[in-house]
């Protein structure tokens, strides 16, 4: 029933003119499910509180629950037509009431962890775009048929706001951003191994897959208790992200998931200065997989050792300051990152080999992420101490990857298994990382010791990024001996 919910809902917002794409319709859809599951939650609270002989105060004002505005029934719980809202009366009070009220949760809010915090953060960062009070009406009606009761309906739910998400990040647009295959993220999630009382931590968490796949590890070990379950929910995960959509849906994402008020903060991670950082900020786990191909303003670059513009280098800079001692590292990155020759490549991949031991590299086919033409690896890695060894695998599904062919959990189940014991195999060798020398560039080029060496073919927008370098050194250069005759 649900799945047919989700279909109905795309089917009207692609007849809306202010929704343009899969984004706009996750997105849209997002606020929505989101008011829709708060209001279930305060009921639930409600009744509880009544168990107990106890009053709920209800976070949100009688009129702007959804069940006064978006959905009022009739005696026998039936939509009623006369109270409801539609048309033009329904698209002035969503614009002009309901987004300005819930916005104003930000002010009143006691703390940043808080659920009126978190309302206040969300309808801060979004607008309704739906134009058609007649569109929003059809919208609601349909989101109105789904439950958040049990666990099992929560867990339908999530699976189906997955599909939207992998759907967005196919679209285009940037979308592909949002979405990081969830057979490679298990992967990563298996190989680091978070337990119960450790932190997870995403500096660039997009739509949540990272701290919501850690989440239903964690959720399926054996014998929790009450307390494991509390600190599951409310210090165990947590994420920053800079986009305003972005941070939506990673709010609803890990909400469906099964955590109540999740710990995302709406910030650019790379505006904070590592020089700041102190052990208490720092956390056990790091999941990540950052935007790659941005470019930082100088300003920002000061806030770390290592000046690049690349938006990824500086990730990775903050993850390593960001882990304990002894905490672990999974970080998705382009995989030029092991041989580029410039002093920031360079500069940074000695900072990890001698801060961190950098075990494991996963070598990705092409094709793993969807939409994406760049071939990546996976930096797995332990603060503390400096490598030794580097223990490589190179995936290779024997197909080619697609949209109607993507990655999935049987493709790396041998990963899986050889990382355990950094076992040998025809995909699988070690490298003595230790003896690279400073005079090598710390290369930790992807050659396949056991059989036939990698051919890494750089991809048409790397060629044309280094094309465009040359041509602005050369034209550096040439304004250099104008100026001196």
């Amino acid at each position: 029933m649900f799945e047919q919910v989700f279909k109905n809902l795309d089917d009207v917002l692609r007849k809306e003119a202010g929704c343009a794409s899969e984004l706009d319709y996750t997105e849209q859809s997002s606020w929505l499910l989101f008011l829709k599951y708060l209001d279930a939650l305060e009921l639930v609270k409600a009744q509880e509180a009544a168990l107990e002989g106890k009053k709920y105060t209800f976070v949100l004002d009688p009129a702007y629950r959804w069940e006064a505005w978006a959905a009022p029934k009739d005696k026998d719980g039936k939509l009623d037509h006369n109270a409801a809202l539609g048309g033009s009366d329904l698209i002035d009070f969503v614009n002009l009431k309901l987004f300005p009220y819930l916005h104003g949760f930000k002010q009143k809010a006691t703390s940043p962890d808080s659920l009126e915090y978190k309302i206040g953060q969300i309808f801060g960062e979004i607008k309704n775009k739906i134009q058609s009070g007649y569109n929003l009406r059809d919208i609601i009606d349909h989101i109105d048929e789904l439950r958040f009761n049990s666990q099992a309906e929560k867990h339908e739910l999530s699976h189906l706001y997955e599909a939207k998400i992998k759907n967005m990040g196919n679209a285009g647009r940037n979308g592909g951003e949002y979405y990081t295959p969830r057979p490679l993220i298990r992967a990563m999630v298996q190989v680091v191994q978070p337990k119960i009382g450790e932190t997870v931590y995403d500096g660039a968490v997009g739509s949540a897959g990272f701290l919501c796949e850690a989440f239903d590890y964690l959720r399926a070990k054996p014998n929790l208790t009450t307390r494991d379950l509390k600190t599951l929910q409310e210090s165990t995960f947590y994420g920053i992200e800079k986009k305003s959509l972005a941070y939506v849906i990673a709010i609803m994402n890990m909400i469906l998931h099964g955590i109540e008020t999740p710990n995302i903060v709406h910030a650019n991670t790379l505006s904070f200065n590592l020089a700041d950082v102190q052990d208490k900020d720092r956390y056990d786990v790091i999941l990540a997989n950052p935007p790659f191909g941005g470019k930082e303003r100088p300003e920002v670059q000061q806030n770390f050792p290592i000046k690049t513009g690349e938006t990824a280098f500086l990730f990775l800079q903050h993850f390593i300051k960001m882990l304990k001692a002894g905490g672990r590292g999974a970080v998705v990155i382009k995989n030029t990152f092991l041989s580029n020759t410039d002093n920031a490549s360079v500069s940074l991949r000695k900072l990890l080999l001698e801060s961190c031991n950098l075990h494991t590299v996963l070598d990705c086919p092409g094709g793993t992420f969807q939409g994406a033409g760049v071939k990546t690896v996976v930096l797995f890695f332990e603060k503390g101490a400096p490598t030794r060894k580097t223990w490589y695998y190179q995936l290779d599904p024997g197909r080619n990857m697609g949209k109607t062919n993507p990655l999935n959990d049987a493709d790396l189940a041998e990963f899986i298994e050889l990382q355990k014991t950094f076992a040998d195999s025809p995909k699988s060798w070690s490298v003595d990382t230790f003896a690279l020398s400073e005079g090598q560039g710390y290369d930790l080029s992807v050659k396949n010791l056991n059989g036939n060496e990698a051919v890494v073919h750089r991809s048409p927008q790397d060629i044309m990024d280094e094309i465009a370098l040359l041509d602005e050194q050369s034209a550096q250069v040439l304004g250099n001996i104008r100026a001196l005759l």
